[in-house]
């Protein structure tokens, strides 16, 4: 029963982080239990607890005698964001082209590969695939640091990357052949073991879209709380 229980609370959590991230519960809306209840198939209990969980980690503001509202969204916590992301993934990539082997190589490959399938849709137009060309973005860079060797680390660039995304998924733009070559060019980097090459590149990918997102996000308005 209990490992049941964790399994809906997992599930549970998964959901509406994901409907946080992607937008389809919009920055600074009321999450509402009941409506919650009927969307998620959850309990209350299971509701309550993955909002706090979700809170504790910056998704959801839950505020006494109000309730729970996903976290506001504004151009000085996305720049605060992508600054602490280049902080931890250039760290860790460093640590990952260092300890890389084999597998490491051959896993990234494969993650750069599917990403690029991805990108060439998005340059032809095919904006349908946009939630798969963030996912398999997202799984390009899990792997250039995912040889790091600390679990911690990953973790906690795990919740940074994915509240970097929630401000790429309400902005959906794409940067085009650009964001491309930087891919390949972090790529070829890395497989040479090239560590200074390799977070340069990776620095200037991350200010790149900081600046491309900053500037659509603002023109949408700075302070503005839903999807644009």
């Amino acid at each position: 029963m209990a490992k049941s229980r964790n399994i809906v609370g997992s599930t549970t959590y998964q959901n509406i982080k994901r409907d946080i991230i992607f937008g389809k519960l919009a920055p600074a809306s009321k999450l509402k239990l009941e409506a919650l209840r009927e969307r998620y198939s959850a309990s209350m209990s299971t509701l309550r607890e993955t909002l706090n969980r979700l809170a504790s980690e910056g998704f959801v503001d839950a505020e006494e005698q109000r309730g729970f509202f996903v976290s506001a969204v504004s151009s000085e916590d996305l720049v605060e964001i992508a600054n602490l992301r280049v902080l931890l993934e250039c760290h860790a990539l460093l640590l990952s082209i260092k300890n890389g082997d084999a597998d490491w190589e051959g896993n990234l490959v494969a993650a750069h590969h599917k990403l690029h399938i991805m990108e060439k849709k998005m340059l032809n137009g095919e904006l349908t695939a946009a939630e798969d060309w963030k996912r398999y973005d997202w799984e390009f860079h899990k792997a250039l640091i995912a040889a790091c060797g600390s679990q911690n680390l990953l973790s906690l660039h795990s919740v940074l990357f994915d509240k970097y995304l929630r401000y790429q998924m309400l902005v959906l733009t794409h940067r085009g052949e650009k964001a491309v070559h930087e891919h390949s060019e972090l790529l070829d980097a890395a497989l040479r073991r090239d560590e200074t090459r390799a977070t340069d590149i990776l620095r200037l990918h991350i200010e790149r879209g900081l600046n491309h997102s900053a500037a659509v996000f603002q023109s949408a308005g700075a302070e503005s709380t839903q999807p644009v």
